[in-house]
């Protein structure tokens, strides 16, 4: 048996949900294990320009060997991106794909997960620039304030 919920209203009442069409706020994040975070935030689309910018920025500031693991999002995997793989090799910087469909190797997930469910409020949301304000402090907050206990990497 079906549960069902009991609706009513006047017979000349209108009933309605207001809705809004909000911004948006993408994140591109690169966090180790000892909650070491590298962010950046933009209200454009994530995509492989972007990523391209993202690494190559990486690439300039590195001074030993760097491993960066990425997932398999388009913008990860176009050919923008694998295209500029050898430059940033030459400067220390390797990528290294998960394989497809094994969100729970990419330990940035978690740090997505935490901002979205523990370290956001609702009144957060009220306004893209309370929502980019937030996000923005949490991240500045990550690895002093804020950490996250990643379980410990094992080669085993």
């Amino acid at each position: 048996m079906a549960a069902s919920a009991v609706r009513w209203q006047f017979s000349d009442e209108q009933v309605l949900m207001p809705t809004a069409k909000g911004g948006k706020l993408n994140c591109f994040g690169l966090i180790s294990r000892r909650n070491h975070l590298i962010c950046k935030t933009t209200s454009q689309s994530i995509d492989s320009e972007f990523i391209v910018q993202q690494m190559e920025t990486l690439s300039l500031k590195i001074n030993k060997p760097t491993v960066v693991v990425l997932d398999n999002a388009q913008p990860h995997t176009a050919h923008k991106v694998k295209a500029s793989f050898q430059v940033w090799q030459n400067r220390g910087l390797y990528i290294f794909y998960l394989p497809t469909y094994s969100p729970q190797l990419n330990i940035a997930e978690t740090l997505w997960r935490k901002l979205k469910y523990e370290w956001l409020r609702p009144e957060d949301y009220q306004s893209e620039e309370n929502l980019a304000y937030a996000v923005n402090r949490a991240f500045a907050a990550v690895g002093s304030l804020l950490s996250i206990q990643f379980s410990p990497f094992n080669l085993n």
